[in-house]
């Protein structure tokens, strides 16, 4: 089984959004059983809270329940537990590396390099356009589902 771990600043809007926008694809998908998908934040101001309410009512609108999740902070253990560990911003990279040491075994990307647009998704925290952020995570997280599952059932 794959595992999968989403990583941006909080682990309260992008990387959450992320989490639950796959974990829904490879349900609908029928894929569910082939990974696992987590989050966390690079830092740890917002442990133990609950997803940004703008966030949870826009996952909500689309049919999606993240009630469960609460933010945790990317620990170096993840480098070991998880295949993949994906950023939302190269700031978020940055850290990233950081806290894991390096990224000696190529696990360390971006959520954008898996479309035809690589680069930064905006943190709606600041930025406040949320459905941006939908948007740019949804396209993602197909572009992952598409490159690391096509073909598989």
């Amino acid at each position: 089984m794959l595992k999968i771990l989403f990583v941006c600043h909080g682990n309260i809007c992008r990387s959450p959004m992320a989490e639950f926008v796959l974990k829904d694809m490879l349900e609908k998908a029928g894929l569910s059983h082939l990974a696992q998908v987590d989050s966390a934040g690079v830092s740890s101001e917002e442990y133990g809270n609950p997803v940004y309410p703008p966030v949870r009512r826009l996952l909500s609108a689309h049919g999606i329940d993240c009630r469960s999740k609460h933010a945790r902070t990317m620990t170096r253990a993840d480098y070991d537990q998880y295949d993949l560990l994906i950023g939302m911003e190269r700031g978020n990279l940055l850290r990233m590396q950081r806290i894991c040491g390096g990224d000696p075994k190529g696990k360390l990307t971006l959520l954008l390099d898996y479309t035809d647009r690589p680069g930064d998704i905006a943190d709606p925290w600041y930025m406040g356009n949320f459905d941006q952020t939908w948007k740019d995570v949804n396209e993602g997280c197909e572009g992952l589902l598409h490159t690391l599952f096509s073909g598989t059932r």
